[in-house]
C-alpha cells in the first residue's frame, strides 16, 4: 500500500466513476496532523461522484479512511465544484 498513496487511490475511483475523466482534479494539502484531499469534477460529474444519497461518497471517504489509516496518517476528503 505504501506505493500506492491515497490522492491516487481517490483519483483512480472518481475517473472510474466519472463520465469525464479528463475533467477529475485531485490534490492533496499536507498538514502536521492532517491531510485534505481534494476532489474536482466536471459538474456532471458530480452527481455520479456523490452518488444517491450521498452513498459513493460515502464510500470514498471510508476507503480513503482506511487507506490513510493503514499508512498511518489521517486525512479528509473534500469533493469541489
Amino acid at each position: 500500500m505504501e506505493d500506492i498513496q491515497v490522492k491516487e487511490l481517490v483519483e483512480v475511483i472518481a475517473k472510474a466513476l466519472a463520465e469525464y475523466p479528463e475533467d477529475i482534479k485531485v490534490t492533496e494539502i499536507s498538514g502536521q496532523q492532517i491531510s485534505v484531499i481534494e476532489l474536482r469534477a466536471a459538474k456532471d460529474d458530480l452527481g455520479k461522484i456523490i452518488g444517491k444519497e450521498g452513498r459513493n461518497a460515502h464510500a470514498l471517504r471510508t476507503l480513503v479512511n482506511a487507506a490513510a489509516t493503514k499508512l498511518r496518517k489521517r486525512a479528509v476528503l473534500e469533493i469541489l465544484e
